[in-house]
C-alpha cells in the first residue's frame, strides 16, 4: 500500500491542496506557503502513481517548481507552453485538470499518456515523445502568433540534453530572423537519461559554476534596481553585462544567436522562478532563461540513480527497489546484444559501439564497462550517430550502432544516403522493434521493416530467440554491407545461448515444421504464436499448418517462399510491425512477380497509430492481434472460394 492509499483507508486525504486544482487558475490565490506545500504534494503525488505505474520519475521531480511558476505568470491553453519530449509533464497535467483517476492511471489502460498530447488536453499545445522537438515547434508557433496578429505567449520547456540535438541548434539559428518575441526555458539537470555529453554540456557547467560571472551578474541586477533612472541605464547596462559576459567565459553562445541569456537561475527557488518568469514575459525579444534543476529531487533514491529513475518500473517507496518478481527469468534482448557485442570486441578491437545517450537503454552499457575505449555516446543525436558511424566505417572500423527503432526513424535520411547509398558495413541494432506498451505510439518501433525493406543495399533480419540474436550479430559484423537487426523489449524466451556462435546464410529461412494444408511465415517473436496456431489448427480444425522462421525481412528466402506457395492453399504471414510495406507486403510482391496466385493472409497492425496501453496482450486484443482474432481470420480465409478445397 502507497502513501496516499493509506491516507485514504484513514480517512484522510493526502493531497488537499492538489486535489483542490481544477485549473491552472486555481493555484494563483494560494499564498507562499501553500504553494510550498503544492510542491510538496505533487511529488509525493508522483512518487505515489509512479511506484504503482513505474514512468518518467526522475524529470518530473526536478521541474515541480518550475511548472508551477509557469501556470503562477502565464495563462494557458491562451499562452502555448512547448515541453520538449515532454516526458516531464506530469506536473503541467496534474496543474490542468488531469489530477484524478486517469493521472492514477497514467501509462496504463484507460489512463492518459505519459507524454503530451494534443487530443488529450487543450493545454497541450504540441504533442511530443522524442527529444529535440520543442524549440523548432514552438518558434513555429511565435511565427504564426506574429503573422496572425495575436499576443498569446510561446514558451518553449528544452532539457540542457535537447540542445546535442541538431534539430535544436537548427531552431536556435533561426529564433532571431523568425521572430522578435519567444521564451525559451533551458531547463539544465545535467543529464538526458545517462549523462550529458559533449561540447555542449561543458559550457552550461561553466556557466553555472563560474563564480565570477555569477557575482557579477547578480550585482549588477541588484544595482540597478536600486539607482534612480536605472530603467535607462538598463539598457546600458545589458551592453555592458554581454561585454562581461565574453571576458568570463569562453563565447557568449545564446547571444551570438541573437537571444538574451539570463541565469543561471535556481530552479527549485519558486519566487524567484516567477520573478524571472514575468521579466521574460514582458521581454520584446527572444529570450533564454537558464534554469538549473536536480533531478530526482525529494527522493533520495531517484537522486541517487538518476539514470535508473529517469524512467522506472513499479518500485518499493521505502527502498526504491524494483517491484519486479523475484523469481528467475530470461535475459532481457538488450543485455543479450550488450553481452554479445563485448565478446566480440574482445577478439575485434575493430568493433566498435555507438549509441545515442542510451548505454543503459540499449545494453551497450557493457562494453562502456569493459571496453570504453571502443564505445562512443553522441548524446541525443541519432543523424550524427549514423553519420559519425559511416565516417567510421569508411576506414574500416565496424560500427555497430544501436538506436530503439523508433528513435531511428530520425536518422533516415542519413541511412540512405549516407550508409546504404555507399554501401557501408555498419550494423545497426534495432531495440523495441515492435511494441512499446506504456509510452505509447511515439516509441513503438513497427515502422521499421517498411522503412528499411526500400533501401538498397540493405540486410534485414530479426531473430525468434537470444541464441539466434546472437548469430545474428555474428553474421552482420561479417558481411560487408549495411546490416539491421531489429529484436523486441523486454526478456528473452529462455533458451541456452551457444558457445560459440554460428554464421547464417543471408536470406534463409529455418523450417520449423512441415505442413501440406498452409504454411505459417513468422517473425521475431510471432514464430511462438505461429506454432502455437499450428497446433491448435491441427487439433481443432485438422489441418496439417507448416511453421517458418522468416529470418531475413531483406533479402527473403525467395526459393523456399516459391515452393510453399506452390504446395500449400494459404500462406499467413506474421509480423509484429505495420502492414503497410511491411514483411508480409515483401511476400506478396515476390509472388505478384513470379505470377504465383497462392492466397496470402497478412497478419500485422493496421494503418493506424497504436495508443498506449499496460501491456502488449490488451493492446493486441485491441489492434485485431489477439490469439483468437489470428485463428479466426485464418479460419476465415480458409472459408474464401480462393482458398476452400
Amino acid at each position: 500500500m502507497n502513501t496516499s492509499q493509506q491516507s485514504e483507508a484513514n480517512g484522510n486525504d493526502p493531497f488537499p491542496l492538489l486535489n483542490a486544482i481544477e485549473k491552472p487558475a486555481d493555484i494563483r490565490s494560494l499564498s507562499s506557503d501553500e504553494l510550498t506545500d503544492l510542491a510538496a504534494e505533487i511529488r509525493a503525488k508522483l512518487i505515489d502513481v509512479t511506484s504503482i505505474n513505474g514512468g518518467h520519475l526522475g524529470p518530473n521531480l526536478g521541474v515541480v517548481e518550475l511548472t508551477i511558476a509557469m501556470h503562477l505568470v502565464f495563462n494557458t491553453p491562451k499562452d502555448q507552453f512547448v515541453f520538449d519530449t515532454s516526458h516531464q509533464g506530469y506536473v503541467h497535467k496534474l496543474l490542468t485538470g488531469r489530477n484524478g483517476k486517469e493521472f492514477d492511471k497514467i501509462r496504463k489502460n484507460s489512463g492518459i499518456s505519459g507524454f503530451l498530447a494534443r487530443s488529450e488536453s487543450p493545454h497541450d499545445s504540441f504533442g511530443a515523445g522524442h527529444a529535440g522537438t520543442a524549440l523548432s515547434a514552438a518558434l513555429g508557433m511565435a511565427a504564426a502568433r506574429d503573422q496572425l496578429g495575436s499576443d498569446e505567449h510561446v514558451v518553449a520547456l528544452c532539457g540542457d540534453a535537447a540542445f546535442t540535438c541538431g534539430i535544436t541548434m537548427e531552431a536556435l539559428n533561426n529564433v532571431a530572423s523568425a521572430t522578435k518575441r519567444l521564451i525559451i526555458i533551458l531547463n539544465d539537470n545535467e543529464w538526458s537519461i545517462a549523462k550529458n555529453v559533449g561540447a555542449i554540456s561543458k559550457y552550461l557547467n561553466e556557466l553555472i559554476t563560474n563564480p565570477i560571472y555569477n557575482r557579477l551578474h547578480h550585482d549588477f541586477g541588484t544595482f540597478l534596481q536600486k539607482v534612480p533612472g536605472g530603467e535607462q541605464l538598463l539598457k546600458i547596462g545589458k551592453n555592458a553585462e554581454k561585454g562581461w559576459k565574453s571576458i568570463m567565459m569562453p563565447s557568449s553562445i545564446f547571444e551570438t544567436y541573437g537571444v538574451r541569456y539570463f541565469g543561471p537561475i535556481d530552479g527549485h527557488d519558486l519566487p524567484l522562478l516567477t520573478r524571472n518568469l514575468e521579466f521574460a514575459r514582458e521581454a520584446n525579444e527572444p529570450v533564454i532563461l537558464h534554469v538549473v534543476t536536480k533531478k530526482g529531487k525529494g527522493y533520495r533514491p531517484a537522486i541517487e540513480k538518476p539514470e535508473s529513475f529517469h524512467g522506472t518500473s513499479p518500485f518499493e517507496i521505502d527502498s526504491g527497489k524494483s517491484k519486479s518478481s523475484q523469481s528467475v527469468v530470461p535475459p532481457n534482448y538488450q543485455d543479450v546484444f550488450g553481452h554479445s557485442i563485448v565478446r566480440f570486441a574482445k577478439k575485434d578491437k575493430s568493433i566498435v559501439g555507438i549509441t545515442g545517450a542510451m548505454p543503459s537503454g540499449t545494453g551497450l552499457i557493457h562494453l562502456s564497462n569493459e571496453l570504453p575505449d571502443q564505445f562512443y555516446d553522441v548524446g541525443i543525436a541519432e543523424e550524427h550517430a549514423v553519420l559519425f558511424a559511416a565516417g567510421l566505417a569508411t576506414k574500416g572500423i565496424k560500427p555497430v550502432v544501436a538506436i530503439y527503432s523508433t528513435f531511428l526513424q530520425r536518422a533516415f535520411d542519413q541511412v540512405i544516403h549516407d550508409v546504404c547509398l555507399q554501401n557501408l558495413p555498419v550494423v545497426f541494432c534495432m531495440d523495441r522493434a515492435g511494441l512499446s506498451p506504456n509510452d505509447g505510439p511515439t516509441h513503438h518501433g513497427l515502422f521499421d521493416v517498411a522503412y528499411v525493406r526500400c533501401v538498397p543495399n540493405a540486410v534485414a533480419m530479426q531473430p525468434k530467440d537470444e541464441d539466434e540474436l546472437v548469430d545474428m550479430m555474428h553474421t552482420a559484423i561479417q558481411l560487408k554491407r549495411p546490416v539491421f537487426v531489429r529484436y523486441p523489449r523486454g526478456a528473452g524466451t529462455g533458451v541456452k545461448i551457444k558457445s560459440k556462435p554460428k554464421a547464417l546464410g543471408v536470406g534463409q529461412a529455418q523450417v520449423l515444421r512441415e505442413g501440406d494444408d498452409l504454411v505459417l511465415w513468422a517473425l521475431g517473436p510471432m514464430v511462438r504464436d505461429a506454432l502455437e496456431i499450428s497446433d491448435r489448427l491441427k487439433l481443432e480444425d485438422g489441418l496439417s499448418a507448416g511453421v517458418v522462421n522468416a529470418r531475413f525481412i531483406k533479402p527473403l528466402d525467395n526459393e523456399l517462399l516459391l515452393s510453399h506457395a506452390k504446395d500449400n492453399r494459404l500462406i499467413v504471414t506474421l509480423e509484429d510491425g505495420v502492414l503497410s510495406g511491411g514483411f508480409g507486403s515483401a511476400v506478396l510482391e515476390t509472388l505478384s512477380e513470379r505470377e504465383m496466385s497462392t492466397p496470402v493472409h497478412r497478419i500485422g497492425w493496421p494503418d493506424e497509430f497504436v495508443d498506449h496501453g499496460s501491456d502488449i496482450a490488451t493492446l493486441r486484443a485491441t489492434g485485431g492481434l489477439s490469439f483468437d482474432d489470428m485463428i479466426s481470420g485464418i479460419r476465415k480465409k480458409l472459408e474464401t472460394p480462393s482458398v476452400a478445397v
